[in-house]
């Protein structure tokens, strides 16, 4: 332990060398900015400025690609709260609360949760990660297939809580964001399915960024126009300091979610493909499960916009451990770290903290700077972000249109997403005014494809018996929790039903 204090010390150090520091300022602000984009996210931002780590030593790179990936994880919640329209998968969950109250005139609240609640996610995880990084990570090896589709299963009962009171149309919207999910080639045998059609653009598949942006750009400007008739604004919000005071106030009204998001968080990035997307919507569903008032989640609960971002931030973290102990990345964006590292000379595995100790203990020094260096720059930054909130929605309404077909179309580079986006954004308001949640659609069709790959894995490694998934222990305990999961509301339900027939008095008698 001691030395592990040492080395901790010796990388702190090492992070506060001018360049360093000055590279975790620049990775955290772009970081902010390329997050907060429809269309760009962590995974575009690392990719884009990779090549420019080649100027600089290798620790200094790998600490600015940390610091921007971190930035990004935060920034992520910018768009989501403010616009309505999260810039990539790992801030969907942060829309359901997120926009709501800024609807009702506290987003500077929501903005100063998500940034506290990321900081405290990401804080949680890298102390996890200085002291327990080789036994997790050897942990982590024990998941296979069958560990893996439990865990997607675990993930998809907490959607049942995601949709109301209204299981049935929840079970839908599922099974909808499944088909949706499964459009384009089979894994296997990689013949095409789903063609809608017969149309080529289809064997491509339904990206996720094409049915969010549709979702939750096109569709809620739709809603909301039509509910407000076009006269919406958002409440101006006096930000002083009597204001901050008040907001810092109320952490402890979301700080037990926050602690669940960022265990969670961290446990969850440390599977391989798992990454900080089912983190934060297994996070929010728990959250909203095991709340003492469920029904306001959806409608702008602090609880419901903390525990995701304290989720996706302690996921970023937690998926860098594979890639650094065991050489397997936890998640796209550590992907392309991986591949940095090794253009750098530097071997990712066990190893790696006998040969290069500087390199491996600057890094995790770096994230302790880099956490708060960002959550500085968040908190600096809310009344900027809030002036977006100034303007009236009809100005603000061909902004986001603008901004949701430029974010397809980057992103893609195909005219054929940017309609099908347009057309999802129709068809996500028409299931609203049928009273449909689109939720759980959109968080299928991110799941849906780990989940068929670990369940045909599965199955195929066992010669199609189902009981692998029994007969290995931590898929066994998965499964019991997502039963357990899915029974907790039905039972809630019968027992206040039940109660209320109880105290009801009969006129008659």
């Amino acid at each position: 332990m001691e030395t592990i204090f040492v080395s901790l010390g010796a990388g702190l150090l090492q992070a506060f060398e001018p360049l360093n520091l000055f590279m975790i300022f620049a990775g955290c602000l772009a970081g902010l900015f390329v997050g907060c984009m429809p269309g760009l996210g962590s995974v575009n931002g690392v990719a884009i400025l990779l090549p420019v780590t080649f100027l600089v030593p290798p620790t200094t790179a790998i600490i600015f690609l940390a610091a921007l990936y971190y930035g990004a994880m935060y920034g992520g919640a910018i768009s989501s709260i403010t616009l309505g329209i999260p810039g990539a998968s790992t801030a969907v969950a942060t829309v359901f609360d997120g926009r709501p109250m800024a609807q009702q005139g506290k987003a500077d609240k929501a903005l100063m949760a998500a940034a506290i609640a990321s900081f405290i996610g990401g804080t949680v995880s890298i102390i996890l990660f200085t002291l327990f990084a080789p036994p997790l990570a050897a942990f982590a090896l024990k998941f296979g297939p069958q560990e893996e589709f439990a865990l997607m299963l675990l993930a998809f009962a907490t959607f049942i809580g995601l949709g109301g009171d209204d299981i049935p149309k929840t079970i839908f919207s599922i099974l909808l964001g499944l088909v949706l999910a499964a459009v384009g080639f089979d894994i296997i045998s990689g013949r095409p399915r789903l063609i809608f059609f017969d149309m080529v653009e289809f064997q491509r598949g339904i990206g996720f960024l094409v049915l969010a942006i549709g979702v939750y750009g096109i569709g809620e400007m739709l809603w909301t126009l039509e509910t407000t008739k076009g006269t919406v604004k958002m409440h101006r919000v006096n930000l002083g300091w009597a204001r901050m005071k008040e907001n810092f106030g109320e952490v402890k009204q979301y700080i037990n979610s926050t602690w669940l998001g960022s265990v969670l968080g961290f446990f969850v990035g440390t599977l391989p493909a798992a990454g900080a997307t089912p983190a934060a919507l297994m996070s929010y569903g728990l959250s909203k499960t095991f709340s003492k008032d469920p029904d306001s989640f959806g409608k702008g609960n602090i609880s419901g916009v903390a525990a995701p971002e304290a989720a996706n931030n302690a996921a970023s973290t937690g998926s860098m451990l594979p890639m650094i102990t065991l050489g397997i990345p936890g998640s796209p964006t550590t992907a392309i770290l991986l591949g940095g590292m090794i253009i750098w000379g530097l071997r990712p595995g066990p190893l790696l903290f006998t040969e290069s100790p500087d390199f491996v203990w600057g890094l995790i020094g770096s994230m302790y700077v880099a956490n708060l260096v960002t959550v500085l720059l968040n908190l600096a930054l809310i009344p900027v972000f809030i002036r977006v909130l100034a303007m009236p929605f009809t100005m603000l309404t061909p902004i986001i249109f603008v901004l949701c077909v430029l974010g397809v179309f980057a992103t893609t580079d195909r005219m054929f997403d940017t309609w099908l986006m347009l057309i999802i954004g129709l068809l996500a308001y028409m299931l609203r005014k049928l009273n449909y949640p689109v939720a759980p659609a959109v968080l299928a069709i991110v799941l849906g494809p780990l989940a068929e790959r670990s369940l045909r894995q599965s199955l195929i490694s066992s010669r199609g018996d189902v009981m692998t998934f029994i007969e290995r222990p931590i898929s066994l305990v998965c499964i019991l929790f997502a039963v357990a999961l899915i029974s907790y509301p039905l039972i809630s339900k019968f027992m206040k039903k039940k109660r209320a027939g109880e105290t009801s008095v009969d006129p008659a008698a």
